[in-house]
């Protein structure tokens, strides 16, 4: 465990203020955490959040877990990053994911041919990120003409692809630095690892050199119902999300994940969670503890299939989201 990256996720399911996020960031930096990541969905806008850390720390990095394909264009993001780069001195990690059909719903854009579009977003973004006039006509994306007028820090920006099938995978150790992995036991840790490991060989590249990060949310309370009840919740968006649907399908929870959604079309998100078997909510990466020490013992298998980083996204389970989140990240103390 001394050797390994914990990293905290903030705002994972909105439930912190904005105001709050600078301090408890100082707090993580001080109590030795390795990352602040911030994803992207309907919660609060990851790119403020994440500006706003990097203006008030110094040594802790900050992350994208993760910037969709949809929000954007590359050049767009990729003058976003450079920003987070050189406001954090040399700190930013991008993470990037293809999305998913709701996501596409919400932005009234296709969600076709993943593995295509991908590829050519990170070479765009890529290319502008190391300060490259770009022109570019692929498939699905086209930039021309692009180049940023302004010296790059001359660091190469770390991008890491969100994947869990076969092909992303693959895809991920063929042209990124690492792979970041969400909602995956230590099995299908273990085989997105080998995926990743596969895809970096067939290009050429050394998997040693690989990053392999995986997201492990957890609950720390007075007993364990009241952390299980907190994440059930996210338990349950994630069971109706149609991309996850078939990660927990491969995962063994077929039936399960079936039940839920038919529960949720008839009654209702409640009517759904009220369906978590105990069988299902051990069996996946959420971690509802009595104290720090619990949770990270808990943690020693994904470490085991091959995590080289672990992101906590930590999700309260009491009204004072700000303190318990606080005494969370002081009781950790990597430091």
């Amino acid at each position: 465990m001394a050797e390994m990256r914990i990293d905290i996720e903030f705002n994972s399911g909105a439930a912190l203020p904005m105001d709050a996020i600078p301090e408890l960031s100082r707090l993580a930096e001080a109590h030795g955490f390795g990352c602040c990541w911030a994803g992207e969905a309907n919660n609060k806008d990851p790119s403020i959040m994440l500006a706003a850390i990097a203006a008030v720390t110094s040594r802790i990095q900050i992350g994208s877990a993760i910037y969709h394909i949809l929000g954007r264009t590359p050049a767009t993001l990729a003058l976003q990053a450079v920003g987070l780069e050189e406001l954090s001195g040399g700190r930013f990690l991008l993470g990037i994911g293809s999305s998913n059909p709701t996501i596409a719903k919400w932005h009234g854009l296709p969600l076709d041919h993943p593995l295509g579009r991908i590829t050519e977003y990170i070479e765009i973004t890529q290319r502008a990120m190391r300060g490259e006039k770009v022109n570019f006509d692929g498939k699905y994306y086209s930039c021309n003409a692009f180049r940023m007028p302004f010296k790059q820090s001359g660091r190469e920006i770390p991008v890491y692809l969100a994947a869990f099938g076969p092909k992303m995978c693959r895809l991920a150790g063929a042209i990124t630095d690492g792979v970041l992995v969400n909602m995956a036991n230590p099995a299908e840790v273990r085989r997105i690892i080998g995926e990743v490991r596969q895809g970096a060989h067939e290009a050429g590249k050394d998997p040693a050199a690989l990053e392999f990060i995986v997201k492990v949310r957890c609950s720390v309370a007075a007993d364990h119902a009241a952390g299980r009840e907190a994440l059930s919740r996210v338990l349950t968006f994630y069971s109706l999300a149609d991309f996850y649907k078939e990660l927990l399908g491969r995962m063994g929870f077929a039936d399960e994940v079936d039940a839920m959604r038919a529960a949720w079309k008839a009654s209702g998100f409640h009517a759904a969670r009220a369906l978590i078997s105990d069988r299902l909510f051990n069996s996946v990466p959420m971690i509802a503890a009595t104290s720090v020490d619990e949770v990270r013992e808990r943690l020693q298998p994904y470490i085991d299939a091959g995590a080289t980083r672990i992101c906590i996204p930590y999700i309260p389970n009491s009204e004072d989201v700000v303190g318990e989140t606080g005494r969370f990240i002081t009781a950790w103390n990597i430091c």
